[in-house]
C-alpha cells in the first residue's frame, strides 16, 4: 500500500559539491524572494475527487527518493563552521545548504517528471502543469543556521492546487513522515512504518496547542486572540515550524496556528495531517494553502478553535 522508506540518513546519493560563494561567512547580500504563483487559490473542489491512491504510489515513491537526495545535501552542512549565510529581500536568511538542497530536488524532478511544474522557496516557479511539486528545502532555516536540529525538508505534489502527496524529512532528528491521498499517513520507526492518527481530544480544556511565535501573532494583529487561546486550553507552546504539524499528525497536539506562511511552508503537511484524520484551513476557515495563514487541528476541535479565535 505504501513504499517502504529507504535509509534516508545513510542514503547512497552522493552530495553534490556546493558552488563557491563570494560572500564571506556570516556576511549578508540581497537575494530576491520568488513570487508565489498560487496566491489566493482555493482548493478546486473536494479532495474526494482526487487521484486514486494507486495512481499516486509512484509519485510518493519519487517524493521519498527526493527526500533522500535532500538529506544528503542538508545534513552534510548542518552545524558546519563554514556555513554560508545570506539575507533575502524580505530579511529572512538563506544558506548554501538551502540552495544546494533545492537544486538537488529540482534536478531529480526534471529528470523523472519533466512535464511537471516546480515551485520552490529559493528558485521560484517553473512550468505550468496541473501537477506541481512544491518544495521547501529547509523549513526552519533560522534553527538550521544556529545548530538547532528542529528543521526539515518539505516536499509536496499538488494536483490542480490541492496537495496530494507530502513528505517531511528531519534528518538531524532521524525522523520522516509521508502521506498520499487515500493511502494514509505514516512515519518511520525502528520497528518499521507506523500509521499516524490525530488525537481524540474533544475539549478545549484538554487541548495542547503550538502557536509558533508571539511576534508572528503580534505582527498579524492577533495577539489578543493568542492570549485568549492560551487561556482557554490546557497547554500552549511554540514548538516551531514543520515539527509542530508532525506532532499534530502523531496525536501529540490538537492545534497548530501561524501567520505569514507561503505555500511551500505548509503544502507537504496538508496530506499528512489530512490522512491522519486532521484538518487544515486558513485562519478564516477556508481550505487553501495560499491565504498566508494556517490553522491545523485534530478535526474534532477545528470549529471550536475557529469560533474561539474569531469571537
Amino acid at each position: 500500500m505504501f513504499p517502504r522508506p529507504r535509509n534516508y540518513i545513510t542514503s547512497g546519493c552522493r552530495a553534490r559539491e556546493i558552488e563557491p560563494c563570494a560572500v564571506p561567512s556570516r556576511a549578508c547580500r540581497t537575494v530576491s524572494a520568488p513570487r508565489s504563483p498560487l496566491r489566493r487559490a482555493d482548493y478546486p473542489g473536494s479532495v474526494t475527487a482526487s487521484p486514486r491512491a494507486d495512481d499516486l504510489a509512484t509519485d510518493l515513491a519519487l517524493a521519498l527518493r527526493l527526500a533522500d537526495a535532500a538529506d544528503a545535501q542538508s545534513l552534510a552542512r548542518f552545524d558546519s563552521a563554514d556555513l554560508r549565510i545570506s539575507t533575502k529581500a524580505d530579511n529572512s536568511h538563506v544558506t548554501d545548504a538551502d540552495l544546494a538542497t533545492e537544486r538537488a530536488i529540482r534536478g531529480l524532478i526534471e529528470i523523472e517528471r519533466p512535464e511537471d511544474g516546480i515551485f520552490g522557496e529559493e528558485f521560484g516557479a517553473q512550468g505550468d502543469s496541473r501537477r506541481q511539486w512544491i518544495i521547501d528545502p529547509i523549513d526552519g532555516t533560522a534553527n538550521f543556521l544556529r545548530g538547532i536540529p528542529l528543521w526539515g525538508t518539505m516536499i509536496a505534489l499538488a494536483v490542480d492546487g490541492v496537495p496530494q502527496v507530502g513528505v517531511v524529512s528531519m534528518p538531524a532528528l532521524g525522523r520522516r513522515w509521508w502521506a498520499s491521498t487515500g493511502a494514509g499517513a505514516w512515519t518511520a520507526t525502528y520497528a518499521g512504518p507506523r500509521r499516524l492518527s490525530v488525537s481524540a481530544v474533544s475539549s478545549l480544556d484538554d487541548a495542547s496547542v503550538s502557536f509558533q511565535s508571539i511576534s508572528q501573532w503580534s505582527q498579524a494583529g492577533r495577539l489578543d486572540r493568542l492570549l485568549t487561546l492560551a487561556g482557554s486550553v490546557w497547554r500552549d507552546r511554540a514548538y516551531g515550524d514543520v515539527f509542530s504539524y508532525m506532532m499534530l499528525a502523531e496525536g501529540r497536539l490538537e492545534l497548530v496556528a501561524e501567520f505569514d506562511v507561503k505555500e511551500y511552508d505548509i503544502a507537504a503537511a496538508v496530506p499528512i495531517v489530512r490522512e491522519a484524520g486532521g484538518r487544515m484551513t486558513s485562519f478564516d476557515g477556508v481550505e487553501t494553502i495560499s491565504d498566508r495563514s494556517t490553522l491545523a487541528s485534530n478535526g474534532i476541535l477545528h470549529d471550536a478553535f475557529l469560533a474561539l479565535l474569531h469571537d
